[in-house]
């Protein structure tokens, strides 16, 4: 399968290096231009694709967006028509606070970037050396430690949810992308938790009852 990913610094290149080692072909992009992704295509070899960042967007249907959320701006707009955009990003500002939405969804940026697209909002919750360090492929999905994903489109979540199986770790569906946000946000139950699918569950549960 062929996927895209804008931004290559912790969680992008993490992405990159995992979503290779599982087969897939990356088309990889970021703000420094190509010839700064040489080390990532030597490493990687011919699986790994640099490209600019419209580039990035038209190698796949699939794009995981990870850059800064307050740089969302930079970006043009696409026509996100039948793509599946992965939000990665958390609202962090400069100063390391965060801005906050009443209604729990910071990703609305992104859908005003990439208009028509099933914006899927996932990998925000983990540390990028967790991401790129403990995935086990030899856990059943749930003992893996979890990868919670929120998104209004089931087949777009089923997709993504595969994806993250073949990296190593266990999926968890929170629900739409405006209950799922909440969920998975700086201040959610599952942000920065080291929890396998089973736990993450049990503590959804816990705040459910």
């Amino acid at each position: 399968m062929k996927i895209s990913i804008i931004g290559s610094g912790h969680i992008g290149g993490s992405l990159a290096r995992l979503l290779v080692e599982a087969g897939h072909e990356v088309g990889l992009a970021n703000s420094r231009g190509q010839a700064s992704l040489k080390d990532f295509a030597d490493e990687l070899g011919e699986k790994l694709h640099p490209a600019d960042v419209e580039k990035a967007v038209n190698f796949s249907d699939i794009i995981i967006l990870s850059i800064q959320w307050r740089k969302i701006n930079s970006l043009p707009i696409f026509n996100g028509t039948g793509k599946i955009v992965v939000d990665t990003t958390n609202p962090y500002k400069e100063d390391g606070s965060y801005y906050q939405f009443e209604d729990g969804i910071s990703s609305i940026k992104v859908l005003e970037h990439f208009p028509g697209a099933f914006v899927i909002k996932a990998f925000n919750t983990i540390w990028y050396k967790h991401l790129a360090e403990n995935g086990n492929t030899a856990l059943p999905p749930e003992l893996r430690r979890v990868i919670p994903l929120a998104g209004d489109d089931s087949k777009a979540k089923a997709i993504i949810s595969k994806l993250i199986e073949e990296i190593g770790f266990g999926p968890l569906d929170t629900g739409n992308l405006r209950e799922g946000s909440r969920i998975q946000g700086i201040q959610g139950v599952l942000y920065n938790k080291d929890l396998t699918v089973k736990e993450a569950v049990a503590s959804l549960q816990a705040i459910r009852s």
